[in-house]
């Protein structure tokens, strides 16, 4: 682990408790949390960008769970189709 330096931050009471609430959810420290928070920041990505992100994210999501349906319902009507396919080879094979 890298050293690290103590830094006071003065945070608004509506911030603290937030990211205590984030802190409990997530099973970490409110330290970890505002490091977190620095290196994204860092990184150059913009709140904008991460709701956008977040937004495509849902929608992409919702993109899936249709097109999972959609192979499901595929499937079903196909295991059908080999079933009667199977019943249909069968009755040759007795006719035959």
């Amino acid at each position: 682990m890298a050293s690290r330096q103590l830094t006071q931050v003065y945070l608004d009471a509506e911030q603290k408790a937030a990211l205590q609430k984030r802190a409990k959810e997530k099973g970490s420290k409110v330290a970890e949390e505002i490091r977190n928070a620095v290196d994204t920041y860092l990184t150059g990505v913009t709140p904008e960008e991460l709701e956008l992100l977040d937004i495509a994210s849902r929608e992409a999501a919702k993109e899936f769970d249709a097109m999972s349906k959609t192979l499901d319902a595929t499937n079903k009507k196909l295991d059908s189709i080999f079933k009667e396919l199977e019943k249909v080879r069968a009755e040759k094979e007795k006719a035959a």
